[in-house]
């Protein structure tokens, strides 16, 4: 990777106080302050690779040259966000076992919008029948095969043994955000969960 370069205007400021973001920083606030140049680097890859997130320094990488338009900022940046939720709720193991890189793949294919069905008929995938569920298995190997070195066999098995349980963990959202609509519900949603509890 090269040097860090600001993104092309891709990459506002207001994209951190979307919806989308509100369900990710809001269970670690104050905790953890969200710095756009400190958890966010714009850089040169190498490959077909849109992003990263690096565990040990709690940056995002966005691959500037791979990175198109607005909408695909915004899929990667909610892809790797998620894995950035995975790493500070659920302590993933990232290099040491296959199957917490995998069920973060599932979730992050699945929440991100990388499966949402426009995509899908620009990559001229298209069905009816689980189709989603297709496509986010589909998803989540090649983003295992893209940083670890592995055979093809060993991620669909990895995600095999995750997937369900990954794919229905729809954290922070509560649900699968489908578009920006759906986002906005979620963000309610997460606002709201506590208040039923303290009426009890």
């Amino acid at each position: 990777m090269g040097l860090p370069t600001p993104c092309p205007g891709l990459f506002p400021s207001h994209h951190l106080h979307t919806a989308f973001a509100h369900c990710f920083f809001n269970p670690f606030l104050p905790f953890s302050a969200v710095n756009k140049e400190r958890h966010f680097s714009c850089e040169d890859c190498d490959g077909n690779v849109s992003g990263g997130f690096d565990a040990s320094t709690s940056q995002i990488v966005l691959c500037q040259n791979n990175i198109g338009n607005q909408a695909h900022m915004n899929r990667v940046v909610t892809h790797e966000l998620i894995h950035a939720f995975d790493h500070c709720r659920a302590h993933v193991h990232w290099f040491t076992d296959v199957r917490h890189l995998a069920c973060s793949e599932v979730r992050a294919a699945n929440l991100s919008g990388d499966c949402s069905l426009v995509n899908e008929i620009f990559r001229l995938h298209f069905g009816l029948k689980q189709h989603h569920q297709t496509c986010v298995r589909d998803r989540a190997i090649l983003s295992i095969l893209a940083v670890r070195n592995i055979s093809k066999e060993v991620a669909q098995k990895a995600v095999d043994e995750v997937f369900e349980s990954c794919f229905n963990d729809h954290e922070p959202f509560g649900r699968i955000p489908h578009n920006k609509t759906y986002a906005r519900y979620a963000h309610r949603d997460f606002q709201n969960r506590d208040r039923y509890y303290s009426n009890i």
